[in-house]
């Protein structure tokens, strides 16, 4: 019997038909390795993940009822721990509480408010050590994972990508925050944002206005910037007492400018830091500094950059180039229960005027607000009569010699006869959320400097 020998045709078909089974095998192999892969990386993230929480704390009130505040981190070697400026507010000891419950009353002794960050110090490193902060930023897409006690369930991890490596939210303050879609919500505030090697990447710090709740974006202030502030090499933000908006087509029509050829002074509060250097309502501030103004935000990071307390402004006053200067002064105050005396550059005390307020002929009644005062923010508004100052009667010569220095309740009557109570804190009322478009990304009307 003769055998015969496959040609090459033959075996070329023979092949395929062996290769097929093989071929259909593959996708479900690489969807072994992938479960595999991923099997591995949660041994690996779990504990990564416990480490983390051991150095995630719960910020509570020392004032005996102990109140949830939200959430903080362990910093470094552990006697330091950062959260946010809104967490502890102005609080001077808050307690700390472990995830095992352990206890300790620990000392805020620093804040930035317009950065919103806090620092607290521990007598002694008594739950261990803390996280070490990234070098550098996280990588779009990069994995990270957010710690914390959202809606005050602590020991929560939620797991999310980096969506925007620094966008800038607040056009008035000079913070490129980290963006990302890890779940946080109130009480999130003051906890981390881990990188996969359980490094600190941010401080998870807020969420897109327009909704209390989660809806997809979440910012973190980058590791780097706390380790300055924590370092003391963060100059002060200034309290500038400006409205400014962007230069659109339209307003750049009118004027006869380029679109973005600075931004527009709306109004200038009296006796504020602008109305010193000399701005005036329809400047059009071109340089910060030497800095090109192009947008609002590029004002916050000019000034932050600034080299000393000397700050130069290049402006347009009916078309025509004038520099205006700016010399910023500080001011000692403390803020610590045991004297530390702390330089920030803030008021300690208004008058109407300085609040933006101007009163009519009768001495009572506001004849004109800025939109950027903390009153008209508090609900004040021209055309009310004041009635009385934290229960006593108003009269024309108490609001001319008036000193605000701590939170006041104002009793007004509107102009169609109804009356209603107003609490003008200066240093709170100007920091309402507003909803704006773009994610908080500068709002694209007015922004208060």
């Amino acid at each position: 019997m003769t055998r015969m020998t496959p040609n090459a045709t033959e075996r070329g078909l023979y092949a395929r038909r062996m290769r097929r089974p093989l071929l259909s095998l593959l996708p479900m192999l690489a969807l072994c390795v992938t479960l595999i892969s991923a099997i591995a990386d949660r041994a690996q993230a779990g504990p990564m993940l416990e480490r983390g929480l051991n150095a995630t704390l719960v910020v509570e009130t020392a004032d005996g009822d102990e109140k949830f505040l939200g959430s903080a981190v362990l910093w470094r070697d552990g006697r330091l721990a950062v959260t946010n400026a809104h967490v502890v507010k102005r609080a001077t000891r808050v307690v700390l509480r472990h995830r095992d419950g352990r206890t300790v009353v620990a000392r805020v002794i620093a804040r930035d408010e317009k950065r919103d960050l806090a620092l607290i110090e521990l007598d002694e490193a008594t739950f261990g050590p803390g996280l070490e902060p990234a070098l550098g930023l996280p990588g779009l897409g990069d994995e990270v994972y957010a710690l914390g006690a959202p809606l005050e369930a602590d020991q929560t991890v939620t797991r999310g990508i980096v969506s925007v490596v620094a966008r800038q939210v607040q056009a008035g303050v000079p913070v490129r925050y980290i963006q990302h879609d890890a779940a946080i919500n109130p009480g999130s505030s003051g906890g981390p944002l881990l990188d996969g090697e359980g490094r600190v990447v941010g401080l998870n710090a807020r969420i897109a206005d327009g909704s209390r709740l989660f809806v997809g974006i979440s910012y973190a202030i980058p590791a780097a910037l706390i380790d300055r502030f924590i370092a003391g090499d963060l100059p002060e933000v200034p309290d500038l007492g400006v409205t400014a908006r962007p230069i659109d087509a339209r307003i750049a029509a009118a004027l006869g400018l380029e679109k973005g050829a600075g931004v527009l002074v709306d109004n200038v509060n009296p006796s504020s830091l602008g109305a010193r250097a000399g701005l005036l309502a329809g400047d059009v501030v071109v340089r910060v500094n030497g800095r090109a103004i192009v947008k609002p935000g590029d004002m916050a990071f000019a000034l932050d950059e600034r080299d000393g307390d000397t700050v130069v402004f290049e402006v347009l006053r009916g078309g025509e180039p004038l520099m205006l200067e700016l010399e910023l002064i500080k001011h000692s105050v403390d803020i610590d229960d045991d004297g530390t005396s702390r330089e920030i550059a803030i008021i300690r005390a208004y008058d109407l005027a300085r609040l933006g307020l101007q009163m009519g002929s009768d001495g009572v009644t506001v004849e004109v607000i800025s939109p950027a005062s903390p009153a008209y923010l508090a609900g004040l508004d021209a055309g009310d009569t004041i009635l009385s100052v934290n229960g006593q009667p108003a009269s024309a010569e108490l609001l001319e010699t008036l000193k605000i220095s701590r939170p006041v309740l104002l009793l007004v009557r509107r102009p169609d006869g109804r009356t209603l109570h107003v609490t003008v804190d200066p240093w709170s009322n100007g920091a309402r959320s507003q909803i704006m478009g773009g994610a908080n990304v500068l709002d694209p009307v007015v922004v208060i400097f």
